[in-house]
């Protein structure tokens, strides 16, 4: 699996983990601990877990998948952080069925929202699951980027489609179960008690940039990485991101 850490990262994780790893270290200044209490819901088999781990802090994945904790737990022996990663079978919906609320000083919800009932308790879940000021990292699919992909492939009516759909989707054949905008991200994060930081979109061109292109032209894929860093913050590209980043912090 790519490492967010590294100089070539994925370009599905760079500007994510860039803006989480920032979070973290004022979350260390702020409480006067290098090491921080971790919670990543959906954390799969630790994409983000394993480098949060790396940086010396304590890290529990919740999900649902027994292959993916399994994967989770070969990975961090395999990078030497097994004593820091913790992985307990659950979801969003049962979160206080397996971990304590008010517990952790940063929460990863990363690819969750999409896939649950009721995304507003979701959220909720993950704001009741920190301490006072604690860190939120939301990430979920957004409507503006799968509307442009369908409308750069061709398929018209699938993106008219999923610019009125409610849940974003383009039709009884697409993958994603519901997408969202900012607006609807941000008001999600107010609404269950934490202030947001900061929105970011992500994979603004890395979907509508040939594969090939990055991986044969020189220097291809670091300009790639600097040219969706520099966009991610602009909302004027929010909208057709792929995916929508909010950073939120608990209200104390």
């Amino acid at each position: 699996m790519p490492d967010p850490t590294r100089p070539r990262a994925s370009l599905r994780t760079a500007v994510v983990w860039d803006v989480l790893k920032d979070a973290l270290d004022r979350r260390v200044k702020a409480s006067g601990t290098d090491a921080l209490d971790v919670l990543d819901t959906g954390g799969g088999s630790g994409n983000f877990a394993v480098p949060a781990a790396r940086l010396g802090h304590r890290v529990t994945v919740v999900d649902p998948s027994p292959n993916a904790l399994f994967a989770l737990e070969r990975r961090a022996a395999e990078s030497g952080v097994a004593d820091r990663v913790r992985g307990v079978q659950g979801d969003i919906h049962g979160l206080f069925d397996v971990v304590e609320r008010g517990s952790y000083d940063a929460v990863l919800c990363h690819g969750v929202l999409e896939y649950v009932d009721d995304p507003a308790e979701g959220v909720r879940n993950a704001v009741d699951a920190l301490r006072p000021s604690g860190a939120l990292s939301l990430l979920a699919a957004g409507l503006g980027g799968a509307v442009l992909a369908r409308a750069l492939a061709g398929h018209f009516t699938e993106a008219r489609t999923a610019l009125s759909d409610p849940a974003g989707r383009w039709g009884a054949g697409d993958p994603v179960p519901r997408r969202f905008t900012a607006e609807q991200l941000t008001e999600l994060v107010g609404a269950a008690g934490a202030e947001v930081g900061a929105v970011h979109g992500v994979r603004v061109f890395a979907d509508l940039v040939p594969g090939v292109l990055v991986d044969t032209e020189p220097g291809a894929l670091e300009a790639l990485l600097k040219l969706e860093a520099a966009a991610a913050e602009l909302p004027a590209f929010h909208s057709v991101a792929t995916q929508l980043h909010v950073l939120g912090e608990k209200r104390a």
